[in-house]
């Protein structure tokens, strides 16, 4: 593995010149009783998920009503590490009472979480192999951003926070090979975050270096968005917990924003290899400094440690950074053209634009003819029952159609037309195939989706 120093921090070091000098005993004991500490930071306003029940006996779990719970939760052993024993469950299946699902879709009947809390109960996970407690707590609900990078899951952003000042950063991302957990150990991917700007850098899998995510998107350069409150809150976790070196563990939940998921009071050290960058060289320039206030410390986090990351990431990829919003220009048929407002999204694959614009774009006669043939053929509950030669040669006589395609949404599935024409985004002229779909109801009436964002990083919001 290459650094671009040569001060690799080694488990000894830790344990030797930081964690016990600096984690009183009474301070990690605090880190280790996960409930415990989440009473003392909601207590401290700082944000937390919300507890919906502990179970401390087996007369407690006896007594358990498993119909109380919620369709997703988490649960936990209260003493547990390394993120051994927790299970998450995303689901009610249908028509099945006490039957929920996980990440990898396998299924959770209530048997099963009664067994895993008696384990949890024996101490099965605990840190010593101590009697423990298990408890339920609401499952954070994923950030749209960040949607396209993650399998099933929800990253998190592991901070070391070393004398009142965040030294070192990286989110963690859940991914298949991991089960929907952001275990590194199992196959989760740690990226490097830029601790001025909040920007993801280098990643890793499996301790070696990868450039794109499972699915083809690149790692480097998403946006975490409210990074100097995920800053502050780290910091004012180190305050709270009187940890003089911590790892500080934070989501980001669609509607909450940043929420506090754990103290660790002895954080692991593959966060040096996601920043391809050792901890010794950021730990000594803080040592001994007098950090007065929340604010100073983000100031010298973000000061000492980043700053030239937008720059760095356009010279090594030779790509340009966007907003998730961007205003372009699209020409079409005859050189028609339009300068207009697009949404840009990773987690769509085809671009597609608004039936009026493709109008005005000149192919009104293309969608007539489409829309008629689709009609005629029954729509889409007909049409997918023929191969794609069949449907092709429905469509070949359409004029100006390059091609069809069939769009997966939430909204079900449906069947578009595609044409050719360009887009001038950021200066850039992207030749682009496109569907067409009624956006009216929404808010752009373009979306740029990933297949035509190879030329460009895009900061997410």
């Amino acid at each position: 593995m290459f650094f671009r120093n040569k001060t690799i921090l080694g488990i000894n070091a830790r344990n030797l010149l930081y964690i016990r000098p600096n984690n009183l005993k009474s301070a990690k004991k605090l880190a280790d009783d996960k409930l415990r500490c989440k009473r003392i930071l909601k207590k401290a306003e700082v944000p937390v998920p919300r507890l919906i029940k502990s179970i401390k006996s087996r007369e407690e779990l006896e007594n358990f009503d498993f119909n109380s719970l919620p369709n997703s939760f988490v649960l936990k052993p209260n003493f547990g590490f390394g993120g051994e024993g927790i299970l998450v469950v995303y689901g009610r299946k249908k028509g099945r009472e006490n039957v929920w699902v996980r990440a990898d879709r396998s299924q959770v009947t209530e048997d099963d979480l009664r067994n895993h809390i008696k384990n949890i109960l024996d101490g099965y996970y605990s840190r010593l192999d101590t009697p423990d407690f298990a408890f339920f707590e609401e499952r954070i609900q994923l950030y749209k951003g960040f949607k396209p990078y993650v399998f099933r899951g929800v990253p998190d952003i592991r901070i070391i926070v070393y004398n009142h000042v965040p030294v070192m950063a990286m989110m963690r991302i859940p991914t298949e090979a991991s089960g929907g957990t952001s275990n590194l150990h199992r196959g989760g991917i740690g990226v490097g975050i830029d601790m001025a700007t909040g920007v993801t850098t280098t990643a890793i899998q499996y301790d070696k270096v990868i450039e794109r995510s499972p699915n083809g998107l690149l790692l480097s350069g998403i946006k975490i968005p409210q990074w100097t409150e995920i800053l502050k809150l780290a910091i004012k976790a180190q305050n709270i917990s009187k940890l003089g070196y911590l790892g500080a563990d934070i989501a980001i939940d669609r509607n909450r924003g940043p929420v506090f998921m754990e103290l660790n009071a002895r954080p692991g050290l593959s966060i040096q290899n996601a920043n391809q960058e050792g901890l010794l060289l950021r730990l000594n320039r803080v040592e001994g400094l007098k950090i007065k206030t929340i604010r100073r410390g983000v100031a010298l986090a973000q000061n000492l440690f980043g700053g030239e990351i937008e720059d760095e990431i356009e010279n090594l990829s030779g790509k340009r950074i966007i907003n998730s919003t961007e205003k372009i220009m699209i020409i079409g048929r005859n050189k028609r053209e339009i300068r207009t407002e697009a949404k840009i999204d990773t987690g769509a694959g085809f671009t597609s634009i608004d039936t009026s614009l493709a109008k005005e774009l000149g192919y009104e006669e293309t969608l007539e003819k489409f829309n008629e043939i689709y009609q005629q053929s029954g729509g889409w509950e007909k049409l997918k029952d023929k191969n794609s030669k069949t449907r092709e040669e429905l469509f070949k006589k359409v004029p100006f159609l390059a091609d069809t395609a069939i769009i997966h949404s939430s909204h079900g599935t449906s069947y578009r037309p595609v044409v050719k024409l360009k887009i001038i985004m950021d200066k850039v002229t992207i030749p682009a195939l496109v569907t067409i779909i009624d956006r009216e109801h929404l808010k752009f009436p373009v979306i740029i989706g990933r297949r035509n964002l190879k030329q460009f990083l895009v900061e997410v919001k």
